[in-house]
């Protein structure tokens, strides 16, 4: 694991020239790389892509960074690396799609509040992109939970790469199951096939609750995480190979 395999390395300098260069030239590209709600004027479908090189913090991008060289390098050097950015890739494109599928059920559910309240859809986006409002109808209509809720959910793009990464966690874990882990916080050794599951299962509770603190993709990880694990065992049962 201490060689520094050929498609991590590569995505590593990729992930920092993009996190450092904006600050450098005092750039935002934000707009144009994040992944935005649909609904969002700034929404474009590259950005699938694109929030995967993009980070919040230099917190964010060492973590995922490291995450992404400490478990994917086995399976590069097991997979290749064609097959490994395949991976990669797939888990990320799955974790922004479910993202997506999940903000919109979520933001569906309040915008017919608006639309039941007499708003008109032009309405409800402009009051939406403010970020406020005194109508009465929507006073009358939501709760003030409720309204937080549906303009984050349209104006808080998705940055970073760790859906994929959760994606390589699982393979990893599929494939070095008695492999031991811990984290920062709880240093306590544990099989990846007991930890990985429990790290899995704590997004899912802090996704479905309202105890998450930050603003965290966690339907991003449990995308990534799925998506991977369904590559991951796939290829494990049928040995598949890309030439």
């Amino acid at each position: 694991m201490n060689r520094l395999t050929d498609a991590i390395k590569h995505l590593i300098i990729i992930n920092v020239i993009v996190f450092v260069a904006p600050q450098l030239l005092q750039l935002d590209f934000t707009n144009m790389l994040a992944l935005h709600f649909p609904m969002n004027d700034n929404f474009g479908l590259w950005q699938y892509v694109t929030h995967l090189f993009m980070h919040g913090s230099f917190a964010h991008i060492l973590f995922n960074m490291y995450g992404l060289w400490a478990f994917g390098t086995p399976l590069e050097q097991m997979w290749g690396k064609k097959k490994f950015l395949f991976f990669y890739f797939s888990a990320g494109l799955g974790a922004g799609i479910i993202y997506t599928l999940v903000n919109y059920y979520q933001f569906n559910g309040i915008f017919e509040l608006f639309v039941n309240a007499g708003l008109s859809d032009s309405e409800i986006l402009s009051i939406l992109k403010s970020g406020s409002t005194n109508d009465p109808r929507v006073v009358n209509a939501i709760t003030q939970e409720q309204f937080n809720k549906i303009t984050s959910l349209y104006n808080t793009p998705a940055v970073g790469a760790s859906g994929a990464v959760y994606g390589v966690l699982v393979a990893f874990g599929l494939y070095f199951k008695d492999a031991k882990l811990a984290l920062i916080f709880f240093p306590v050794p544990i099989a990846a096939k007991y930890f990985i599951p429990i790290m899995i299962l704590g997004d899912l509770f802090f996704g479905m609750t309202k105890y998450s603190v930050g603003n965290i993709a966690h339907f991003a990880h449990i995308g990534g995480a799925l998506i991977g694990f369904i590559i991951a065992y796939y290829w494990k049962r049928n040995q598949f190979k890309i030439s």
